[in-house]
């Protein structure tokens, strides 16, 4: 099924060969100010730039846990910050309920430089802040079990030439030989031809797992003027006590849950029925935690975090608010819709 995409940026040719769900339930489209990638794909079921019911981002983590082929193990899961932390965490503990596995461990990549132990560093080449950071986990099943894998399984949100999953895992195959495969997950995979590649420059067999499956092609708009609104690069610092709690930045391996007496202390501070929970940047899983929590509790709930990703206002991005980061360096950060 072919789709045309007319953005102010320029079209969007897209073909798609297969999908579990009809393509404008998953995905919208708009303008990334950034002359690198002058397109962004925008998720309906990520909980980012659109608000979300948690039920229907569970929905999602089940359905690419379930898609996982057999993996040997010790397994490493890493997620790309910071669109896909919250996405790569759910499909983690959902694998795990699904598996009951106790050998696997999850991390994200971070923008944030820590003083702790980095294990590898890599480039998104189109992105707004193109430097990735992945450190050493701190517990120490963790870091064995990250030393060790012999399946490593990277989450992003969606694939467009691969180029950034390439990246981390060159570089992570380079501190573990053990590796026997990898795999690729994503909602929307739209590498097309390029997917023949993936194999031929890791060395070791690639499995792609995603919802949608397809190729894009982007023709720009020569009239396209970002002006004054280039994406900003920028070099994150931030002292070690601002980041006090890590979660998934640091290493986990079991299922994240919320403690009940949390969001039974919150109820009386909830002046309606209807609820939305923001989490921030890379502070995104326990907040949709709790989301779904209140949502079993009948309430009606929407989940969404902000962001670091510099967009236009328009297409799917229908509103947009601009302020300071929460974590005192100064870097803007959007809420979208």
């Amino acid at each position: 099924m072919n789709h045309i995409v007319d953005l102010r940026s320029g079209r969007l040719k897209l073909t798609v060969d297969s999908t579990d769900y009809p393509l404008e339930q998953l995905c919208g489209f708009g303008c990334r100010l950034n002359r690198r990638r002058p397109f962004v794909i925008v998720s309906r079921v990520l909980g980012k730039h659109i608000p979300v019911r948690p039920g229907r981002m569970a929905i999602i983590h089940h359905s690419l846990a379930v898609k996982l082929p057999k993996l040997p193990g010790p397994v490493a899961f890493i997620a790309l910050a910071e669109t896909a932390v919250g996405l790569g965490q759910g499909v983690f503990d959902q694998w795990l309920q699904l598996t009951s596995r106790e050998d696997a461990v999850f991390l994200h990549s971070t923008r944030y430089r820590l003083a702790r132990p980095l294990a590898l560093s890599f480039s998104e080449t189109h992105s707004h802040a193109p430097q990735h950071f992945l450190y050493e986990p701190c517990d120490t099943i963790c870091r064995q079990l990250f030393r060790t894998a012999q399946t490593l399984v990277l989450i992003d949100d969606e694939l467009t030439t691969g180029r950034t999953l390439l990246n981390l895992a060159g570089r992570y195959l380079c501190i573990n030989h053990r590796v026997q495969q990898i795999i690729f997950v994503c909602i929307t995979d739209w590498l097309g031809s390029r997917r023949a590649l993936l194999q031929r420059e890791l060395g070791v067999p690639v499995t792609l797992v995603s919802l949608v499956r397809g190729s894009l092609e982007f023709i720009e708009n020569p009239n396209f003027d970002l002006a004054d609104n280039q994406a900003r690069e920028d070099r994150p610092s931030m002292a070690e006590f601002q980041l006090p709690s890590h979660f998934g930045r640091l290493g986990v391996h079991g299922p994240t849950n919320i403690d009940p007496r949390f969001y039974r202390d919150l109820l009386p501070l909830l002046s309606g029925r209807r609820v939305l929970v923001l989490g921030t940047g890379e502070f995104t899983h326990l907040p949709y935690l709790l989301a779904a929590a209140l949502e079993r509790l009948g309430y009606d709930v929407l989940f969404q975090s902000t962001t670091r990703s510099p967009l236009l206002e328009g297409d799917s991005l229908g509103t947009k608010l601009e302020f300071r980061d929460n974590y005192g360096e100064g870097i803007p950060n959007y809420l979208y819709n």
